[in-house]
């Protein structure tokens, strides 16, 4: 960590270790409701509260599988409405993060985590516990297509793909605290699943107030036609006055980027794109 702090010291001034930890926690917010959810369903308050018939299998069949006796569609619904509330959300946040900028999305992502985690933290029946899940997958879409594309911009080019992988790795970790407090919540006599469910409020806290207080991306800002404040920001970045290449740079990828028709369309009719589609289309069924 000292070595890439660093690094990032001595390649771009503006790109402080808060910065970076404060976008990590997109990864870790989604890592956390990933792996919280399969130990919050096996906890039997819970289940004796929201879903009495899981319960009363779990009890009687002795010597069914695991998936006969969690065998419920109302408990599925529960686990899988996160999932297709962030992929129907993250069509919407793309768009939100190209016209309103990357501290927009993030706002909006860390804003919909932390009433999601109150909504299900307080829940009293099984709706309150669907909308949580709802906004949590919202808050899902929206963390996970801003916060790698603000990393991707702020970073420099030496780091990018470290940091990047860091936020892969920040999910992995997310998951991993959620089994290590499950463990811990399951002991506790009563309210262990709300324990569990609430703390996802701490990091969305703090990346609600991180995007206020980070900077804007220089991409960003040239995509909404603030090319002076993108370029004072570059200079940031760059720890130097003359950035006329890299501007330049960044101006003809934004013009490039604007004359390109129909994205949707090409990515599926043009054949230099079939590869990479037909990988990322097959590699989460694996």
């Amino acid at each position: 960590m000292v070595v890439v702090e660093e690094a990032m010291k001595a390649e771009s001034p503006a790109l402080s270790s808060s910065h970076v930890l404060w976008q990590l926690l997109g990864g870790l917010l989604f890592g956390y409701d990933f792996g919280i959810s399969g130990g919050v369903t096996s906890m039997e308050e819970f289940l004796s509260k929201f879903f009495p018939e899981v319960d009363r299998q779990m009890h009687n069949a002795r010597r069914e599988t695991a998936y006969c006796k969690f065998d419920n569609q109302l408990l599925q619904l529960f686990t899988s409405s996160l999932y297709l509330a962030a992929l129907v959300s993250s069509f919407a946040a793309s768009v939100v993060t190209r016209k309103y900028g990357r501290k927009i999305s993030m706002f909006i992502g860390g804003l919909a985590f932390l009433i999601g985690t109150l909504f299900n933290a307080f829940a009293v029946n099984v709706a309150m516990l669907i909308i949580g899940r709802l906004l949590l997958g919202v808050g899902v879409g929206f963390a996970n297509q801003s916060t790698p594309v603000y990393l991707s911009d702020m970073a420099p080019a030496k780091l990018r793909g470290a940091l990047n992988i860091g936020f892969q790795m920040a999910i992995t970790i997310g998951i991993l605290i959620a089994n290590l407090i499950n463990y811990g919540t399951s002991k506790m006599s009563r309210n262990g699943w709300r324990v569990s469910l609430g703390l996802a409020a701490v990091p969305a806290v703090v990346m609600v107030i991180g995007s206020f207080v980070l900077p804007d991306t220089p991409n960003s800002m040239l995509e909404r036609g603030k090319y002076e404040q993108a370029r004072e920001m570059l200079q940031k970045i760059c720890g130097a006055d003359n950035v006329d290449e890299e501007f330049q740079d960044l101006c003809d990828a934004c013009e490039a980027a604007k004359k390109v028709e129909h994205p949707w369309k090409n990515l599926f009719l043009q054949a230099k794109y079939r590869p990479a589609l037909a990988f990322c289309s097959a590699i989460p069924f694996f």
